[in-house]
């Protein structure tokens, strides 16, 4: 794995994870239970209570993408993902309920790169690798991943899957833990059937109410 010169304690990075801090708190207050359009939340995995996370660390092996993994602690500001629509589809109303058997794309917020996968192999389980790619959300079909929930809408604190649209597999995690320079953080891979390590819910976040009409 090699390490890239970001900044993690920039003023816009800092602030961007101080504007975010208020509006989960406010956030709380809410009284609807969906998970919508154009939310910022934290995904944790529910087998290893870890939150899905990624940096601007490169893979050492593989597709060479930047890395995700699954972090310990709650206030990483690493670890904010945006709900956005599917790649080559109709634009993401902001606000709009997400429905089970939506495919919609993950934006990690403090790089601007979408939640991937493709037939790599993952560098620690030899599952299927899952990185992030794209450059401002622009990316390919190997972006969208399918929600994957019993009743008919994705609700918040529910454990849902997320399954991969192009190859099928779910978002996962074996446990398998990195050493330097990411020491501790989880790999994050996909898992080509169902199993408790591919259920997540959405924990922290900033929750779009569902009145907005913009898109994402």
């Amino acid at each position: 794995m090699k390490s890239s010169p970001l900044s993690l304690t920039s003023p816009r990075v800092l602030l961007l994870a101080a504007i975010l801090a208020r509006l989960s708190a406010a956030n709380d207050e809410l009284e609807f239970d969906e998970v919508t359009c154009g939310s910022i939340v934290k995904l944790l995995n529910t087998n290893y209570r870890t939150r899905l996370h990624s940096h601007d660390v490169k893979y050492g092996s593989g597709s060479g993408q930047q890395s995700v993994t699954a972090v310990d602690v709650s206030d990483d500001h690493n670890s904010h993902w945006q709900v956005r629509g599917p790649h080559n589809a109709a634009a993401c109303v902001r606000g709009a309920v997400v429905r089970c058997g939506d495919a919609i794309r993950l934006n990690h917020v403090a790089t601007g790169r979408n939640l991937h996968s493709h037939f790599f192999q993952s560098p620690l389980s030899h599952n299927q690798e899952v990185s992030c790619f794209g450059e401002g959300g622009d990316g390919d079909t190997g972006d969208n991943w399918v929600v994957v929930c019993s009743g008919d809408h994705w609700e918040r604190n529910e454990p849902i899957r997320l399954r991969h649209q192009d190859t099928d597999a779910y978002l996962h995690l074996t446990g398998d833990s990195y050493g330097r320079p990411i020491h501790g953080q989880k790999e994050v891979s996909g898992y080509a059937s169902p199993h408790p390590g591919n259920y997540w819910r959405t924990q922290e976040g900033v929750y779009m109410m569902p009145k907005r009409t913009d898109v994402v």
